[in-house]
């Protein structure tokens, strides 16, 4: 089993930053696709930064600039720096881990962390 742990949110005013970070445990393949993803109320969710175990990374468009996905592969860890942080920013901040295998894809979520950005 899989388990993913975030860490990291909170309250800040707009302009702050906040750092996101998500441990994974368990049985990961070592060719694995991380992200962050978000919901805010009323909302789908959506993508907000992904980045391989290779090191490409893949940007909404609405944080290019702001936000920067890394990750520390010995550790099974990325994290979200998102600086310049605006109101439209607040949502539940969702880590999530892919990998796959000839036959299946596997997908894994961790709890999700508050991110609340004031005016």
């Amino acid at each position: 089993q899989v388990q993913l742990v975030e860490s990291g949110g909170g309250l800040v005013q707009a302009g702050g930053s906040l750092r996101l970070s998500c441990a994974a445990s368990g049985s990961i393949f070592s060719t694995n696709t991380m992200g962050w993803y978000r919901q805010a109320p009323g909302k789908q969710r959506e993508l907000v930064a992904t980045i391989t175990s290779g090191g490409s990374t893949n940007n909404a468009d609405s944080v290019k600039g702001r936000f920067t996905i890394s990750r520390d592969n010995a550790k099974n860890t990325v994290y979200l720096q998102m600086n310049g942080l605006k109101p439209e920013d607040t949502a539940v901040y969702y880590c999530k881990v892919h990998f796959s295998d000839y036959r299946y894809d596997y997908d894994y979520w961790g709890q999700g962390t508050q991110v609340t950005v004031s005016s």
